[in-house]
């Protein structure tokens, strides 16, 4: 069998199951189970800290990983990304009380506290700064005024605790991360089950990026339409029992849909209906 990790808690936790349930894949039922057997795809899931799975999937026990591209980094693990996967995004930024620290190379010298201690002396290290990093679990904010660091780095989705605590961030970002499938650094890809594996997350994303769009639409406007809704390859285009009309159909970025069908409506499009894609192989 395949066996793969499954974050069993935290932000990746909940989308990392429903997006292996939206690809077909048996999860577990309670969140006290460590490990889920699903037979009739011959893989097994086993659930485990988030911050473990690079470790696991390095070491060749678990032929791949669910888990966040940061994660993978600050553990220092021989494991890389395969797929990324869209959600549980974040930024990692520096920040310190307002103008003592303007640059990275102010850090030099300094005591830098964080959570990833792996992502920051990675990202130092490679720029030739020589800090101290402490590491903290979680509420680094509170290192600066508590006298422990001179500066902190941390995830920053909008900066309000940030600024909440008297703190602002400077430099470049860290790093982006996003959550990701991870496998040993030189193992391939050639198994057909983790082929499979893959086809059908990468399914799941396309449904999730794209509807299905239909509409009719005159004979003599049709290029024009077309052009509107190029879907993959091309459309599929039917003739209409009313003579001069035709019936198209295409996939569309969700996210420009209602915009496309304003613009079709414009054209004379009638009937334009757009649908959720649940599955697909492209």
């Amino acid at each position: 069998m395949l066996r793969i990790a499954v974050p069993n808690k935290g932000s990746l936790s909940g989308p990392a199951s429903d997006m292996l349930h939206e690809a077909g894949y048996r999860q577990r039922k309670e969140s006290k189970e460590l490990v889920t057997v699903d037979p009739d795809n011959e893989v097994e899931f086993f659930y485990l800290r988030p911050k473990d799975i690079a470790i696991y999937v390095s070491s060749g026990k678990l032929d791949i990983g669910i888990t966040g591209e940061d994660l993978l980094i600050d553990s220092g693990a021989e494991a890389e990304t395969i797929l990324p996967l869209g959600f549980a995004r974040s930024t990692f930024r520096f920040a310190s009380r307002p103008g003592a620290v303007k640059d990275i190379a102010d850090l030099a010298g300094k005591t830098i506290a964080t959570s990833y201690e792996g992502i920051v002396g990675k990202y130092l290290a490679e720029r030739g700064v020589e800090a101290n990093v402490v590491h903290l679990d979680g509420a680094v904010e509170t290192a600066i005024e508590l006298g422990v660091a001179e500066a902190i780095a941390d995830v920053v989705e909008t900066g309000t605790s940030l600024r909440n605590a008297g703190l602002e961030v400077f430099g470049e970002p860290i790093m982006r991360s996003e959550a990701c499938v991870i496998r040993r650094k030189g193992e391939t890809t050639d198994d057909p089950k983790v082929q499979q594996f893959l086809r059908r997350l990468q399914g799941v994303l396309v449904a999730r990026t794209y509807v299905m769009m239909d509409y009719d639409c005159r004979a003599e406007h049709l290029e024009k339409a077309v052009a509107l809704t190029p879907g993959l390859e091309s459309p599929t285009v039917s003739p209409l029992h009313n003579e001069g009309w035709v019936a198209v159909r295409a996939m569309v970025p969700a996210k420009g849909a209602q915009r496309i069908m304003d613009d079709l409506y414009a054209l004379g499009a009638r009937a334009i209906l757009t649908t959720a894609i649940h599955a697909c192989r492209l």
